[in-house]
């Protein structure tokens, strides 16, 4: 592959040993949190998820940054709070991912349930099809999933992990409920296709992209760069244009998966980009625990300023 500078960057191969050393070591979490009591699983994980923040420091260091920068005014003890939470998310998700192969139609609705199913309905019926704009908020494996079983398949846009062994198990699971894998390298024709055919396409909005393939936003009150395809593909189609996250209740001990109106799109990439991201910034606050503060999302810089990590 070519670097942003022009010259030929070689990637480090991964090693058979590698790749096998942590698929094993995933099959044995994913075995330990599938077979074990529900509460046992809940604390397991969260040992889990512990071990993962001690074993990788910097992503508790990239989650409080990511705090300090969006959150200024928020107290160190209160952004310490709201990290311990993602871990805590984290942990819910690897409870449920394991447990996917033993969910259907019947026992669904233990796990989750719909908020603003309407919305969905009601673009299904302009029969342009529907584009979920979700993020990494709350519990998004499950929330495809789920919707899989309880309205029908969808197809979900992914980017494949880079240890092959993973990326198979990760997308027998994702598919257990009848939905179709769109592999995100080359997805705009399967994408449109699959609107055409009046079908769901979830994709997730809120990583940080690279300046060739994005559009710098303002995302709590800081320049991020954002993907311009899914605004893009939304104008071309004319697909109805729903977010959609799956959120943690705690009063009700499960998710809800909530569909918030849709967002009209204009046609304007840096436009209806925009709007998008200032409606997730809006139930990020709502839920900060939930979102996945340890991805770099300011990462890319607008030209001639400095990195902020």
């Amino acid at each position: 592959m070519r670097g942003p500078e022009g010259p030929a960057v070689v990637l480090p191969s991964r090693s058979t040993l590698r790749n096998w050393a942590e698929y094993l070591a995933a099959r044995a979490v994913l075995a330990s949190l599938a077979w074990t009591p529900r509460p046992a699983a809940e604390v397991l994980a969260r040992a889990y998820a512990r071990l993962l923040d001690w074993c990788v420091p910097r992503l508790r260091r990239i989650a409080l940054r990511n705090l300090a920068l969006a959150m200024p005014a928020t107290a160190a003890a209160e952004r310490r709070r709201i990290v311990a939470g993602v871990f805590g998310s984290i942990a819910r998700l690897l409870v449920t991912f394991a447990r996917l192969p033993r969910l259907d139609k019947e026992n669904i609705s233990e796990l989750i349930c719909y908020d603003g199913l309407e919305y969905f309905r009601e673009g299904l019926r302009r029969g342009r099809g529907v584009l979920f704009a979700a993020a990494h908020l709350g519990n998004w494996e499950l929330s495809a999933f789920a919707h899989g079983l309880m309205s029908g398949p969808m197809d979900i846009v992914v980017r494949p992990l880079d240890n092959p062994l993973l990326d198979r198990l990760v997308e027998r699971r994702r598919e257990l409920s009848g939905n179709r894998i769109i592999r995100k390298k080359d997805a705009a024709r399967a994408i449109l296709k699959a609107l055409r055919a009046n079908r769901a396409v979830g994709i997730l909005i809120d990583q940080n992209a690279a300046p060739e393939e994005g559009v710098f936003i303002d995302f709590f009150g800081l320049k991020a760069c954002a993907g311009a395809a899914f605004a893009r593909l939304a104008a071309r189609s004319g697909a109805t244009v729903i977010p959609g996250f799956a959120l943690w209740s705690q009063l009700e001990r499960r998710y809800v998966l909530r569909f918030y109106p849709p967002v009209e799109i204009s046609g304007d990439t840096a436009a209806d980009t925009q709007r998008l991201h200032q409606l997730l910034e809006a139930v990020i606050r709502q839920y900060p625990d939930q979102w996945l503060w340890i991805h770099r999302r300011w990462k890319t810089r607008p030209p001639g300023e400095p990195s902020l990590y």
